[in-house]
């Protein structure tokens, strides 16, 4: 352990004494503490002692260094090592809490929660005030209040009587009888001597109250097992009707335990299965390629304008049913689904007067991309996302419910969870999958919860989320992390070999060491990760197909993944009937009358299929082409309103008759022409429902070739994460930051050397009249001396600057500043108070 020669009389002076790889890691680990940077030391000590800041510093502690602070809490203060280690390991001793006890304390002087040396420890005191009992809320430990503390109100009298019924001597006033009560209390042998005579009823009564809560409810007479007890102060009255269990008494009972049970150690993560690397990257790849294949046929299938926006904002609970069915997945999932693409920047709303969701311009340019790189922008968008998929369809504060592409759906825990839990993956031998549980549990070890709060659970429940989804995702494969996840999460493959399988009854070694948390990557180390994943995904993933297999049942099966041309055009030629390894399509009258909408003729299906077909084109399929296009266009359809003409007067006839067509009200104009009030739209989806196969045309007579209408928003970002408190600093900003401070702090103790109006005493800069700021400038520019300089800028800011001055004329100084590590110009009007600086 490390030893001061003077110990500190304050954080500050500890904070001072480090040095800066130290400072550096308190702002690491605590980054609110340079929002804005300190101007000096005992600036960031008040910063650091603040109740927000060590609120968020305990909560970022794993347990064993909560529980050592918890400890701390409890002792009296100032605090030696070996009472902590006494109160972590109990009397008996634990080698484990010895072996990691000096590990947590270092925690906690890291990140400045306790500091002094090992004789002296001290616990800030906002976190005392946190961790400590008292009668507001209980101590995490279950301790009660100390003696003293609970005889604070208690009469003179009532103090002799207990000390004088414990077999202690009678003394001249309440606190020396205070004093010898506890020291009775916190003496072994001799409250083990006091216990023996307890009837077996009232060690029951302090068996119930020993681990907490520590407090208990009596009646105005008590019974003789409660009298017993408070006879001799091992129940103190706090409140008529309540007693408590003094914290002397209750580490007495518990062998001076602060806990009851120390967690020293990270629980171990189970292995659940384990699998041949091959065999998870191979299933993850497929996953993956799946993904997209989601991904896209949601964006196709919003691509002419999607659901509309809810007035609030978000989809209706309508539209995401309707969209899990179009995707044939469950809501959940395709709540997930959507949230991906709109987090990837793919899909955003309109913004129009009726607004609705569609692709933004960015989807067209994924499409464009290779299917490892689609894939790799999809994962990092999911890894870094704080919109959470599923909270969906659950309340906010105000009872309103969570809507997908909704507000309210931020969890600021969400990436660095994802990335948590990823990384413990990436742990264990390749192959291997833990069980959630063993996942979870590590979780709460590393960050446990203290106390209810509105979102307990929270971080379990994303950790859940976290492995169902980077399995839809296929960053894992079977539950253990694949390659090209490793890759995404930028972690080094772990050098122990894979475990072989084993049976299904076996039981799966266990794996008790995960890496500890990492940074978070930076942006540039994330795009350099994710082109990393990518080159690692695309061996995996199949290469797309230019041919499909025609069937005499008017189907076609494409045994994989489909060239983009392909693949559109059956879209439009085929119904998808089935998914799967292979993809079977199936064309109808409907289908093919579709095609030639779009333009196609006859020849062209025949073509488009005998060439990508490896089996001969069927007669059933070849005669339904030319069965569909002989009465293709036969009827022509126009604006009148509308009209229907036709050449064959006799199909006409035959329509006017048809009771199908009454609701058309038709009206023949002449013997080759029908017209009706309705548009022409609703004509020709009239006339296919009693099987014709009109063609729309144009006022020229053309016939009309109809093409989806690709509706796109104008260019979309992404929505931005909302960061969990202030970002990490970088090694740049905690360079300069930690000069700031060190300058500032050096002009605030330093001694000045004595002038006319500044004499040599400590305290604030003293102001200066312009004539004697110049002559200090200039005297300072031929001695080389340093100089504490006031300083107003030009919004009014005020600040104060160490500085070498170079150069003085024009009304400005040029100077290095020490403060910002750079050289400055400052107008000398501005400057308030100058003073130099003593030599150490």
């Amino acid at each position: 352990m490390s030893h001061q020669a003077t110990p500190p009389r304050s954080l500050a002076e500890a904070l001072r004494a480090r040095d800066d790889a130290s400072l550096g890691a308190l702002l690491r680990a605590r980054p609110d503490l340079i929002t804005p940077v300190p101007t000096d030391l005992t600036q960031l000590a008040t910063r650091a002692g603040t109740r927000a800041s060590v609120v968020r510093a305990l909560e970022r502690l794993d347990r064993f260094a909560l529980q050592t602070a918890e400890a701390l809490a409890v002792a009296a203060e100032p605090a030696s090592y070996q009472v902590l280690l006494g109160l972590m390991a109990g009397d008996e001793g634990d080698p484990a809490v010895t072996a990691a006890l000096p590990r947590a304390l270092g925690t906690l002087r890291e990140q400045a929660l306790v500091w002094g040396a090992d004789d002296r420890l001290r616990l800030v005191r906002t976190a005392r005030e946190l961790l400590a009992p008292s009668s507001q809320h209980p101590s995490p430990t279950g301790l009660g209040p100390t003696v003293q503390e609970a005889t604070a109100g208690m009469s003179p009298g009532r103090v002799q009587e207990i000390v004088a019924t414990a077999g202690l001597a009678s003394t001249h006033d309440a606190v020396s009888a205070v004093a010898r009560l506890t020291k009775l209390f916190g003496d072994r042998k001799r409250m083990a001597k006091l216990l023996a005579g307890a009837p077996a009823e009232s060690r029951e009564v302090l068996d119930r109250l020993v681990w907490g809560p520590p407090y208990g409810q009596v009646t105005a007479d008590p019974a003789a097992r409660l009298r017993w007890l408070l006879d001799r102060g091992l129940l103190l009255p706090t409140a008529p009707g309540t007693v408590v269990l003094p914290r002397e008494v209750a580490l007495h009972l518990r062998g001076g335990r602060a806990h009851r049970t120390t967690e020293p150690l990270p629980p171990p993560l189970e292995a659940a299965a384990a699998h041949r690397p091959q065999v998870v990257d191979a299933t993850a790849a497929g996953q993956a390629y799946t993904a997209l294949a989601t991904v896209e046929e949601l964006l196709k299938d919003w691509d002419e304008g999607g659901p509309a926006v809810l007035r609030a904002g978000g989809l209706s609970v309508r539209d995401l049913k309707r969209t899990a069915v179009a995707l044939d997945v469950s809501e959940p999932v395709a709540a997930f689904w959507v949230e991906l693409a709109y987090a990837a920047g793919l899909l955003a709303s309109d913004g129009e007067a009726d607004e609705r969701y569609a692709a933004t311009p960015d989807h067209d340019e994924w499409l464009e991309q290779p299917a490892a790189e689609r894939w790799s922008r999809l994962a990092q968008a999911w890894l870094t996302a704080t919109r959470t998929s599923g909270v969906v369809g659950g309340r906010d504060a105000k009872d309103r419910t969570l809507s997908a592409l909704g507000p309210g759906l931020d969890r600021s825990a969400a990436p660095e969870v994802r990335h948590r839990v990823l990384s413990l993956l990436a742990g264990l031998p390749e192959g291997t999958s833990p069980s959630a549980e063993s996942v979870l549990a590590r979780l709460g070890w590393e960050r446990p919860l203290r106390g209810p709060q509105p979102d307990e659970g929270l971080r379990a429940r994303i950790a859940r989320w976290t492995l169902s989804e980077a399995e839809l995702l296929g960053v894992t494969g079977r539950g253990a992390l694949s390659t090209q996840g490793r890759a995404l999460l930028g972690a080094p493959a772990p050098k122990a070999p894979a475990p072989e399988p084993e049976g299904p009854g076996d039981k799966l070694p266990v794996h008790h060491h995960a890496p500890p948390a990492a940074e978070p990557l930076s942006p540039a180390e994330q795009a350099t990760a994710a082109a990393a994943a990518a080159r690692v995904l695309a061996p995996l993933l199949p290469e797309p197909l230019d041919h499909v297999l025609l069937q005499a049942d008017l189907t076609a099966v494409a045994p994989g993944p489909l060239k983009r041309p392909l693949a559109e055009m059956l879209d439009v030629l085929a119904e998808v009937e089935s998914k799967g390894g292979a993809t079977v399509y199936r064309f109808t009258p409907g289908s093919v009358r579709r095609a030639l909408d779009s333009g196609r003729a006859a020849s062209d299906l025949h073509a488009f299929l005998a060439e990508h077909s490896r089996t001969p084109v069927p007669q059933p399929l070849a005669y339904l082409i030319d069965d569909v296009a002989r009465r293709h266009g036969h009827l022509r359809v126009g604006a009148a309103s509308a009209y229907v003409r036709c050449d064959d007067d006799a199909l006409l006839n035959e329509i006017m008759a048809d009771k199908r067509a009454a609701g058309l009200r038709l009206r023949r104009l002449a013997p080759t022409v029908l017209a009706t009030q309705a548009d022409p739209a609703t004509l020709l989806d009239g006339l296919r429902a009693m099987g014709l196969a009109p063609a729309a045309e144009s006022a020229e007579g053309d016939v009309l070739i109809t093409r989806a209408h690709a509706h796109r928003t104008p260019p979309r970002t992404p929505p931005e994460p909302v960061p969990d408190g202030p970002p990490v600093p970088d090694a740049t900003l905690l360079t300069a930051a930690i000069r700031a401070i060190r300058a500032g702090d050096l002009a605030s103790t330093a001694p000045r050397k004595p002038t006319a109006t500044a004499p040599a005493t400590g305290g604030e800069l003293p102001r200066t009249s312009s004539a004697e700021t110049l002559a200090t400038m200039q005297a300072a520019v031929l001695t080389g001396e340093t100089l504490w300089i006031g300083y107003v800028n030009a919004e009014g800011a005020a600040s104060q600057r160490v500085i070498a001055p170079i150069r003085v004329e024009g009304g400005f100084v040029t100077a290095y500043d020490h403060t910002a590590d750079e050289v400055r110009t400052y107008p000398l009007h501005r400057v308030t108070g100058v003073a130099e600086l003593a030599d150490d």
